[in-house]
């Protein structure tokens, strides 16, 4: 499977680092080519920068949008006919942060950010939310702080795409675990229940301790 990532921000680059070190066929997507290519160019040969973003999507089996929530509404209405029947893999969390630099929320009174953007994919696409379930930074983390392998949740309506999507991250050094369908996606975003930035306090789990939160 060959995987695009959209963005080289705080989340993209590490996805693109982590999937390059891990051997998953990566492509990477930016706004600034030579800034891809100077990220490319630090990796491993299985990752490769794209211009063309429709050349792009056309390659890939699967997509991490890795842009802020508008960004990531607005590329899928651009690019919706490269994206039908795709995987689209959505990271993110629709928040910004006050003059003194607290974070909030922009959602919709009980509506994730998953919620919404599940339902502006293309006909015969298969949404699936996954990698916004930790901080940036956390995306780093080898284990956790009892020693134990980092595990990742994931949501999705869609059984044979979320399949996919767990090999992904499994593949990329981490667990993964299915938290629901996309009604449980705020539980994984920013101030939900399973997010370190909300009921986790920052703590990163072992799979068996994922599940048993569940």
């Amino acid at each position: 499977m060959k995987i695009a990532v959209v963005g080289t921000g705080n989340i993209g680059s590490r996805l693109i680092k982590r999937f390059s070190n891990h051997g998953i066929d990566t492509i990477v997507i930016g706004s600034d080519y030579d800034k891809s290519l100077a990220l490319v160019n630090d990796l491993k040969e299985n990752v490769e920068a794209f211009q063309d973003v429709n050349e792009a999507l056309k390659a890939a089996d699967a997509v991490v949008i890795a842009l802020w929530f508008d960004g990531l509404k607005d590329f899928i209405k651009e690019h919706e006919a490269q994206l039908e029947g795709k995987i689209i893999i959505d990271p993110s969390n629709n928040i910004a942060f006050d003059d003194e630099g607290n974070v909030k929320s922009l959602n919709p009174e009980n509506l994730s950010s998953g919620q919404q953007i599940a339902e502006v994919v293309p006909n015969g696409s298969h949404y699936v939310k996954a990698f916004g379930t930790l901080p940036a930074d956390q995306l780093d983390a080898t284990e956790t702080q009892d020693g134990k392998k980092v595990t990742l949740y994931y949501a999705t309506d869609d059984e044979k795409a979320g399949g996919k999507v767990a090999e992904i991250i499994e593949k990329a050094g981490w667990d993964a675990v299915l938290v629901g369908g996309v009604k449980d996606t705020g539980r994984i975003e920013v101030f939900g229940d399973l997010h370190p930035f909300g009921g986790l306090e920052g703590k990163l789990l072992s799979k068996d301790d994922a599940k048993a939160k569940i």
